[in-house]
């Protein structure tokens, strides 16, 4: 045990005082902050390269449907259709949009261009086309378009979890965010950190380190110490970050909103300007769907499903180490061990975050080498606490199976060189008697 302690040490000072450690660790919550604030400024601002689409309108019903913004512009065309033919030939840039005269029977509007125009510059021109056509089909009714247009509910689902003790405020678009999160971190550090041991284990073993250290302590104790150790820098690095990002997302909310909250309350009574900030500023919606989500309990739980799908992982990464002596021969094993993270992350999108009681992601949920992602996607939704512990001491399990089932790859594979490894190689090392 006082070995494998050391061992553990060893892998996580190593780890945990390199400057690229400490680059990465307090650079990526900053990196990640910047590229959503970059994404969103971009998003609103639009693109440098607006298209002018020419409008031939023959039926006479849209003249003044078209309004320009950040997508398109429109412009009314006097050219005849074959005309407006020929300059699209001429130019590549031209966009033209022919609306027949008896649109109401033929029903269809073509874009003629060179180049097919972007998704946006199609559904702004539809939008735009089927409301004027509504209010042309209401006025032929008989109908008023715009007191129509004034009967508009906003009506909202408040989502209300109740409990023993009360009623409590929830947020389904908060529970799905964490869930996303909490399953992207973990899928991530599976890979990250499950590869860090097998490059570890090549490197010594390649080396020919391994067979020094082999001397003095047992292969079991060598594998568990470098998967425990690596794990702890994974953990650390995982709070830093929850941490960081949290104390940076305040900062910038803070800054953000700033000036909008000065403004909207600068003209109330003092004593109107605390409550008008604390439940109706800016951004207060994020907030409070924020605050519905229950963090002490979902991050011990994420520790927990952290941890023991990593160890479970490891131990699968590390017997694959043993068995290769080279970043290329592990391919052909890779596939089988992260063929069940990557089926759960894509149904985690597709269909637990829509169906987090169903039988499929009850199941995910529940089997060791899928529930750390599954079982974290459900979990802000609310999962019985039978089948949280049943899919925890299920995990805790299938580590035990896994580590086992490694060590005995493990103990063979640290030491054979030269040898092309196949599956049926290992099951021979695997039934090797002590």
């Amino acid at each position: 045990m006082n070995k494998t302690l050391l061992i553990i040490k060893r892998e996580y000072f190593s780890r945990v005082k390199k400057k690229s450690f400490l680059i990465m660790t307090f650079l990526v919550p900053m990196l990640i902050i910047g590229m959503y604030a970059l994404i969103f400024a971009l998003s609103m601002n639009g693109g440098d390269n607006i298209p002018t689409v020419e409008v031939i309108d023959e039926s006479g019903i849209f003249e003044k449907a078209f309004d320009n913004n950040k997508s398109v512009n429109f412009e009314i065309s006097e050219l005849s259709l074959t005309e407006a033919k020929k300059k699209v030939i001429n130019n590549e840039d031209a966009f033209v949009l022919y609306i027949p005269k008896d649109i109401s029977n033929e029903g269809s509007i073509e874009m003629f261009a060179q180049k097919k125009a972007g998704l946006s510059v199609i559904s702004s021109i539809e939008r735009q086309l089927n409301d004027q056509m509504r209010i042309k089909l209401l006025k032929d009714a008989g109908i008023d378009s715009e007191t129509l247009d004034k009967i508009k509910p906003s009506l909202s689902v408040v989502s209300k979890e109740l409990t023993i003790e009360g009623e409590k405020d929830s947020s389904s678009g908060a529970a799905m965010a964490v869930g996303f999160a909490a399953a992207i971190l973990i899928y991530m550090s599976l890979f990250i950190y499950g590869i860090q041991v097998m490059r570890g284990i090549i490197e010594e073993k390649t080396s020919r380190i391994v067979e020094v250290i082999i001397s003095s302590v047992k292969p079991f104790q060598l594998m568990m110490g470098k998967i425990i150790g690596i794990g702890c820098v994974g953990l650390t690095q995982f709070m830093l970050w929850i941490v960081l990002s949290a104390s940076l997302m305040t900062v910038a909310t803070t800054i953000l909103f700033k000036d909008k909250v000065e403004q909207v309350t600068s003209e109330m009574p003092m004593n109107k300007q605390v409550e008008a900030v604390s439940t109706n500023g800016p951004g207060m919606d994020i907030v409070k769907a924020v605050q519905t989500v229950q963090w002490t309990y979902i991050l011990p739980v994420f520790i927990v499903f952290f941890f023991g799908g990593y160890m479970l992982y490891s131990a699968l990464f590390a017997a694959v180490g043993s068995a290769v002596e080279s970043d290329t021969e592990t391919q052909q094993f890779m596939l089988p061990i992260t063929l069940p993270l990557l089926f759960t992350y894509i149904m985690s999108f597709s269909f637990i975050v829509n169906n987090p009681d169903s039988s499929l992601s009850f199941w995910l949920s529940i089997i060791p080498f899928t529930s750390p992602i599954a079982m974290m996607v459900r979990l802000p939704f609310g999962v019985p606490n039978w089948e949280l512990a049943l899919s925890i001491f299920l995990l805790i399990g299938g580590f035990i199976f896994t580590t086992w089932v490694a060590s005995r790859i493990y103990r063979v594979g640290i030491l054979m060189y030269g040898k092309k490894v196949s599956f049926k190689e290992l099951g021979k090392w695997f039934m090797y008697k002590e």
